[in-house]
């Protein structure tokens, strides 16, 4: 039952979302492995757009955050206001108290703010104070960065970047996707429906990733798994190349990501096993924003996505 409700709302995302379905099985993925995605990208790609979409596939409420360089982690969390009348401070819920949170440019704010969002990404939680408040236990954080510009911009920091489950890179549609944009958005002008989808109550979200964590993964896979983030920590073990192209590797939260996401993917197309496939899918988006490059690498312009394309071919896919 749960498999075609998720299926259903899969294709709903992608009538909605054109030409954008690793963002789709990205949020998807994202929501089963109960995790949370950056978003990289130029402007104009549907990110805002997907996450809107996926609200309204599931029993949730949605809140835009649009990062600036004057946002305060107030602005996130929210604050205690004093009240003349009753002589107390009341507590002002901020909008992290919202079942999905776009975290639109996050890089445009301070880190003062960004780090506003570690502990509620982590812990489901923010303190305020000396109070600690709980978050919906359904919460899903989708951030974004444009990779054109980057002048007055905060990197985050590695140890943000590592909470993400997911990091994506979107592209620009082809030709054809691009008219069916056109005649997609003309309906909407009109008025016209365009899909439609019953959404998912919170307790079939929570039942789905049940089921996902009982998604079997043979144990040689198990160790594939493994061998592909050790290589990320002992590069030099597999080759010269990835020895002078790694500085540091992916932690621990890195092989449990890879882990979940795998399975979530394998559930996601009516799967009850892991296969190798799954984990490679999900190598390159797990590790990418988790990999730290050498002076070196960065000088000769060497990215991510070409040190992980190496660690894949060198590491064997088991029998």
């Amino acid at each position: 039952m749960e498999k075609q409700q998720i299926k259903a709302l899969r294709n709903y995302l992608n009538q909605m979302i054109l030409g954008q379905s690793e963002l789709v099985d990205g949020l998807l993925i994202a929501l089963l492995a109960d995790g949370h995605i950056i978003v990289e990208s130029p402007p104009g790609l549907a990110k805002t757009r997907a996450i809107n979409a996926l609200a309204k596939g599931i029993e949730g409420d949605f809140h835009r955050i649009q990062f600036t360089p004057d946002l305060l982690p107030s602005d996130l969390t929210g604050t205690d206001i004093f009240r003349q009348e009753t002589g107390e401070f009341i507590f002002e819920k901020g909008p992290l108290f919202h079942n999905l949170i776009l975290a639109d440019e996050i890089n445009r704010a301070p880190a003062k703010v960004q780090s506003a969002l570690l502990e509620a990404m982590a812990e489901h939680q923010i303190t305020v104070g000396k109070t600690t408040y709980q978050l919906p236990e359904l919460f899903l954080v989708m951030a974004t960065q444009n990779p054109l510009e980057q002048e007055g911009t905060y990197p985050l920091p590695e140890a943000q970047l590592d909470r993400f489950i997911m990091h994506l890179e979107l592209d620009y549609p082809d030709a054809k996707t691009e008219k069916q944009i056109l005649a997609l958005n003309h309906k909407e002008i009109l008025k016209e429906e365009v899909a439609k989808v019953t959404p998912l109550t919170n307790q079939q979200i929570f039942n789905m990733r049940r089921e996902v964590m009982n998604i079997t993964i043979a144990p040689h896979l198990e160790d594939y798994l493994i061998n592909l983030i050790i290589a990320t920590r002992q590069p030099k073990l597999y080759s010269d190349q990835l020895g002078e192209w790694i500085n540091y590797g992916a932690s621990p939260r890195a092989t449990l990501a890879l882990m979940r996401t795998a399975k979530a993917r394998a559930w996601l197309d009516q799967r009850d096993h892991v296969i190798p496939d799954d984990i490679i899918q999900n190598l390159y988006p797990v590790l990418r924003h988790r990999l730290i490059l050498t002076y070196e690498a960065e000088a000769q312009g060497i990215t991510a996505n070409q040190v992980i394309k190496e660690i894949l071919q060198q590491v064997a896919i088991p029998a």
